[in-house]
């Protein structure tokens, strides 16, 4: 089956509080976005990337190498991650086949591993729905009141914080977002379109080091993990 790799990379990054996106801030001495490319440009079973971007920004393809190894197809994106998704999946459903897999990840996570990569690529490979990288919850959780305090500690046990890429097969993904999307569904990640439309992903355990850049404390952050894999 084929693995289309889907990165959305339409948004403008309004909580990190930058004039650039997100996407194109540097950690490492490069783009998070070049760090993403990297990753599936050099993963054995990706067949093809397709990136959803902001319409008329092609600022993306400064940070392909001349001869890519797989074909990096553009797709204009949407106002939310979901549309987005969803229209980059609309971009090659001529090319792709039901059964195929859509491996979804996001542009402001550069720090993915290579083992974490294989390890969902394998363990997910013969699931009939797919799977998510994630990791268990290991610090306490408190629930608060509408004071800012303490209304309850809630307990872990079962808990996990979803991470991508999360991959599923590529029919019954593009089926569930538009399904969500028509019920006026909260979208917050695949899996939540999944579920919502009776699916139940499988949890591969991924490393915490797999950090989302949503605030300029995580770019700090990602620019430490990525300086030390060099």
């Amino acid at each position: 089956m084929a693995v289309w790799t889907i990165i959305p990379a339409a948004g403008v990054g309004r909580r990190f509080g930058a004039a650039t996106p997100k996407q194109y801030l540097e950690a490492a001495g490069r783009p998070l976005l070049a760090h993403v490319l990297d990753r599936f440009l050099e993963a054995h079973g990706v067949s093809a990337i397709v990136l959803a971007t902001a319409a008329g920004d092609d600022r993306w393809r400064d940070l392909v190498p001349p001869r890519p190894r797989l074909p990096i197809i553009g797709a204009a994106g949407g106002s939310t991650r979901a549309e987005s998704v969803l229209a980059a999946l609309d971009a090659v459903a001529d090319k792709a086949g039901p059964g195929d897999w859509a491996l979804v990840h996001d542009a402001a996570r550069p720090c993915l591993s290579a083992a974490d990569l294989r390890r969902l690529l394998t363990e997910a490979a013969d699931d009939p729905v797919g799977g998510l990288l994630a990791t268990p919850v290991v610090d306490t959780l408190k629930r608060a009141d509408d004071t800012g305090r303490v209304a309850a500690t809630v307990g872990r046990n079962g808990l996990w914080r979803a991470l991508t890429p999360q991959m599923f097969r590529f029919g019954l993904l593009r089926d569930a977002l538009r399904r969500a999307l028509a019920d006026g569904f909260e979208i917050t990640d695949e899996a939540s379109a999944m579920e919502h439309a009776g699916h139940r992903p499988l949890l591969v355990a991924g490393g915490a080091e797999n950090i989302k850049v949503t605030r300029p404390a995580d770019l700090a952050l990602a620019e430490t993990i990525l300086r030390g894999r060099e």
